[in-house]
C-alpha cells in the first residue's frame, strides 16, 4: 500500500461509518482510536491553548533537562553499539552467528521478563527508578571498557556484559516510556515521543561516526569508557528535576494477578494486537539491519570501521529526520504507520541489491526514515489509548515485541548471512517485512471497515452556480 502526499492524489485510507449514508473520513483525517482519560486528565481541560512548533515540549523545564541529558548518553550509547559490534566481528573472526548471538543475549531479558518489569514500572517511582537504572548502564560500560583496555578481553566477556545491559533494560524500558507523559503532560506526549526519538536519532548520527574514527585511533576500550561517563547527563537532568511540576500517575497498589490484568486488558484491544503482531514479525526478520550493515561493509565491501561508521550514520541521519518530521504531526495515523512499515521492508531488498558502496549507504538514509515514521507514530499510539494504570503493562508488552522478538531473529539472520551472505540476510527480513504489512493492512481494513480508495483526494470547494432566471430572487 501507498500512500500519496497530503492534500495530493494517491491512495486514501477512508472510513465507513455503521450507518449508510455516513460521510467518509479522508485519510488526512482518518486516525487510530481516539486516546483514553488520563490521570493527568485536568491539565488538559485547565491549560488555557495548546502550544506549537516542532520543538514545543522543550518548553518544559523538568523534559529539557531529560533531553539534553539524553543526547549526550545516547550518543554514548551508539558510540558503544558501534564499538561492540566491531570487537564481536575482530575476536570472532567477522562471523555473524557470535554478531547475532551477541545481540540475542542483549534483547532475550526483554522477551523472558519483559511482562514482570513493567509490572514493577506501574508500581514505583518513575524518576527514581531511571536513576538507578542509567547508573547500572554507566558501570557495565565501565565494566567492559577497563577490560578492553586491559587486553584481557574474550568474546564471552562481551556476550555477558550485553546480557546484563538486557537485564536492566527490562526495568529501564518502560520507565523511560511511561515517564515522557509524566514530564510534559497528555496533550504534548506525541511531540515528546517524537523529540526522544529524534535525540536518540542524533546520538545515533554523531555516536557512529566519532566511533569509527575513534576505534581506528584508540581500540574499542577507550569507546566503551566514554560512554560510561556520558551516563552522567541523565542521571544529572533527573536529579535536577522539580518533582512537585510531574504529571505522576498514581502507582498502582501492589497486588497479585497484576501481570495477568495487563494481558487481559491488551487480549481486550484487537486493533492493538494486530498491529503487536506486525511488530513482532518486522522485528524479528526487519530489525537487525545494524548487524547487517556490519556484516556487508565488512564481508561485502571489504572496508574498515571508518566506512562502517559512516553506512550506519546514513541510516541514522534519515532515522532522525523521520523522527523530526513525526514531532510536526499532532496525532498518530493508521496509514502512516502502515506506509512507513512497508517502506521500511521494501528499502530493505532494495538496499541488499546495491552493487557498491556509495549505492548502498545512500539507500540507508530513506531506509532510516521510514523506520522512524512507523515507530515513533505506532509508539504514540500505544501510549495515547490505553488506560493510565496500564501504561506501564502495556508499553512493557509492547516493548516486548518491540525488541524482544529481535532475539530470537538475530540468530537466524546471522546463520542466513553466514551461510548465503549477509545480502540474502537483509533481502530476506525486507520481503517478510513486507508482506507482514500487508497482510495486517488487509486485516485492518476488514475489522475496522476501512477501504482503499484508489482516487484523487477531493477537497470541499463553493461553486456560485449563476440564476437561471434574471431578475428574480430566489427564496
Amino acid at each position: 500500500m501507498t500512500a500519496g502526499p497530503e492534500g495530493g492524489s494517491g491512495s486514501a485510507v477512508t472510513g465507513e461509518g455503521g450507518d449508510s449514508g455516513s460521510a467518509a473520513e479522508t485519510a488526512d483525517e482518518a486516525r487510530l482510536p481516539r486516546p483514553q482519560g488520563s490521570g493527568a486528565g485536568a491539565e488538559a481541560a485547565a491549560d488555557p491553548g495548546p502550544r506549537t512548533g516542532m520543538f514545543r515540549s522543550l518548553a518544559v523545564r523538568n523534559y529539557r533537562l531529560f533531553a539534553y541529558g539524553q543526547v549526550v548518553s545516547n550518543t554514548g550509547t551508539w558510540m558503544q553499539r558501534i564499538a561492540q559490534d566491531w570487537l564481536v566481528l575482530s575476536l570472532s573472526g567477522g562471523s555473524g552467528v557470535a554478531l547475532g548471538i551477541t545481540t540475542a543475549l542483549q534483547f532475550l531479558p526483554m522477551l523472558l521478563l519483559g511482562l514482570w518489569g513493567g509490572t514493577l514500572v506501574d508500581r514505583m517511582s518513575k524518576r527514581r527508578l531511571l536513576i538507578a537504572t542509567q547508573a547500572a548502564m554507566g558501570l557495565l560500560a565501565l565494566g567492559l571498557g577497563a577490560l578492553t583496555v586491559a587486553g584481557h578481553v574474550q568474546v564471552w566477556h562481551v556476550y555477558l556484559f550485553a546480557l546484563g545491559l538486557g537485564l536492566v533494560t527490562v526495568l529501564d524500558n518502560p520507565a523511560r516510556q511511561t515517564f515522557v507523559e509524566e514530564m510534559v503532560g497528555r496533550r504534548d506526549l506525541p511531540n515528546a515521543v517524537a523529540l526522544n526519538s529524534a535525540s536518540f536519532q542524533l546520538g545515533r548520527v554523531a555516536g557512529p561516526a566519532i566511533a569509527g574514527l575513534m576505534i581506528a585511533a584508540v581500540g574499542s576500550g577507550v569507546v566503551f569508557l566514554v560512554n560510561a561517563v556520558s551516563f552522567a547527563g541523565v542521571i544529572f537532568g533527573l536529579a535536577r528535576m522539580r518533582p512537585a511540576e510531574l504529571h505522576v500517575t498514581e502507582s498502582v497498589p501492589r497486588a497479585k494477578g497484576q501481570t495477568r490484568e495487563g494481558l487481559a486488558y491488551i487480549l481486550g484491544r484487537r486493533d492493538l494486537l494486530l498491529l503487536l503482531g506486525m511488530t513482532a514479525l518486522v522485528q524479528l526478520f526487519g530489525a537487525n539491519v545494524q548487524n547487517q550493515i556490519a556484516l556487508i561493509t565488512k564481508n561485502e565491501f571489504q572496508t574498515g570501521p571508518a566506512s562502517y561508521g559512516v553506512a550506519a550514520a546514513a541510516l541514522a541521519v534519515g532515522a532522525l529526520t523521520g523522527a523530526l518530521l513525526a514531532a510536526r504531526r499532532e496525532h498518530p495515523r493508521l496509514r502512516v504507520i502502515l506506509a512507513g512499515a512497508a517502506v521500511f521492508g521494501a528499502l530493505q531488498v532494495v538496499a541488499s541489491l546495491m552493487p557498491g558502496y556509495l549505492g548502498f549507504v545512500l539507500v540507508l538514509f530513506p531506509m532510516g526514515v521510514a523506520f522512524m515514521t512507523w515507530t515513533t507514530s505506532l509508539n504514540a499510539h500505544f501510549q495515547l489509548s490505553v488506560d493510565p494504570t496500564m501504561r506501564g503493562r502495556v508499553m512493557a508488552i509492547y516493548m516486548l515485541f518491540f525488541l524482544g522478538t529481535t532475539p530470537v531473529g538475530a540468530p537466524i539472520v546471522g546463520v542466513l548471512a553466514d551461510v548465503f551472505g549477509p545480502r540474502t540476510g537483509l533481502a530476506l527480513g525486507g520481503a517478510v517485512s513486507l508482506v507482514v504489512v500487508l497482510a495486517v493492512a488487509a486485516l485492518l481494513a476488514q475489522r475496522m471497515r476501512l477501504r482503499l480508495r484508489l482516487t484523487p483526494t477531493r477537497r470541499p470547494f463553493v461553486r456560485v452556480a449563476p440564476n437561471p432566471e434574471p431578475g428574480r430572487r430566489s427564496h
